[in-house]
């Protein structure tokens, strides 16, 4: 019976691997790109009639998948101006050849095809329409070369020309270009050279940009970092329990107790542990520096008695600004009945932005099979 289910189990997990992801494009992006493509070959259809009204081949069928590339991905790579321009027509131009050189159809269809990546890869201009310009070329059992040049290279540029109004209009730079350019990364960014060796290892066509794909990845780091910080509370990050002092404790022995410790500052609290005060190694210095003899004083006479306490359960992030503005380097850390649970100090707060940097990377980080 267990056999059973965990073969049922791994079916399940093979058969999820072929449901498409989720769209997460919005409604009026698809409504651009539908209305983008059919005004993009309609255009090319009518100015190639216009221009060849004698031809009986005017509209190839690999510029319908082309029109799908540029615009609904004009970021793409693959769908660049110069990748569709020459992407097609080099692809025609080995049909051709392929026509010529190899009387067997269905060995010249695949080596066509074949070709055809290998050529627009050493062109830089893989294109994926560009292998079914190369196949239709032979299916067609085409041998004039002006094919090349009408409708092949004819639709690719009018196709082109037209994207490139429309999308402009509507927002999409095409020919595409970085959306800004990067800044210099803080610490615990990506960085594009990060970016070039993960690509040399992953050994595969990536139908992003590089620059764009850093760019996402910074935006993609920072939600994450903002994500973990506003769930951040000071009882995830204070210290517990910290060392206390009593109000009525003599002020050399709490300086002595400092000295032990290796403690900047003391909260001070009453018998029912509500914060009066704190005391900090600068009121210590202050009165021996003034000649004062700390023997006869008590932690009560010197303590800073304006104390800044912040709650357990409040945001860590809210209270960036007094450490970093206002001068705070200890705040006191109390419960709902306004007695001390821990303290926050500048040392917790940067151990916690630190994990907060290296987690995202570590979510952004693929999980290994």
């Amino acid at each position: 019976m267990n056999a059973e289910r965990s073969t049922a189990a791994r079916l399940a997990a093979w058969m999820a691997r072929w449901a498409p992801p989720a769209l997460t494009t919005s409604r009026t992006e698809r409504l651009r790109a539908v209305l983008g493509a059919a005004l993009g070959l309609v255009c090319t259809a009518l100015l190639s009639g216009w221009l060849a009204p004698a031809a009986t081949v005017w509209l190839v069928a690999p510029i319908g998948a082309s029109a799908v590339l540029v615009f609904t991905a004009p970021a793409s790579p693959l769908a660049q101006p110069w990748s569709v321009v020459a992407g097609n027509t080099l692809s025609a131009v080995v049909g051709l050849f392929c026509v010529a050189w190899l009387p067997d159809p269905v060995l010249a269809a695949s080596v066509a095809v074949a070709l055809a990546i290998a050529v627009m890869m050493a062109a830089r201009c893989l294109h994926p329409p560009g292998g079914a310009v190369a196949l239709l070329v032979v299916l067609m059992h085409e041998q004039h070369g002006g094919f090349v040049l009408f409708p092949v290279l004819t639709n690719s540029v009018l196709l082109v020309l037209v994207a490139m109004l429309y999308n402009n209009l509507s927002r999409h730079p095409y020919p595409h270009r970085a959306a800004s350019t990067p800044e210099a990364p803080s610490a615990g960014q990506i960085e594009r050279a990060d970016l070039d060796a993960a690509l040399a290892n992953y050994g595969q066509v990536l139908d992003v940009a590089p620059d764009e794909l850093v760019h996402l990845l910074r935006r993609a780091q920072g939600a994450a970092a903002e994500r973990l910080w506003s769930t951040l509370r000071c009882e995830d990050i204070m210290t517990p329990d910290p060392v206390v002092v009593d109000f009525r404790t003599s002020l050399a022995d709490a300086a002595e107790r400092m000295q032990q410790l290796s403690i900047k500052a003391l909260p001070v609290v009453d018998q029912t542990r509500h914060v009066v005060g704190i005391l900090t190694r600068t009121d210590v210095w202050r009165q021996t520096h003034d000649g004062v003899h700390l023997s006869p004083l008590t932690v009560g006479d010197v303590m800073t008695r304006q104390v800044r306490v912040a709650s357990a359960d409040s945001h860590a992030l809210d209270l960036l600004p007094l450490f970093s503005s206002a001068g705070h380097h200890h705040l006191p850390i109390i419960d709902a009945d306004k007695r001390l649970v821990g303290i926050l100090t500048q040392t917790d707060l940067v151990r916690a932005l630190s994990g907060v940097v290296e987690r995202p990377h570590q979510e952004l980080r693929p999980a290994r099979a």
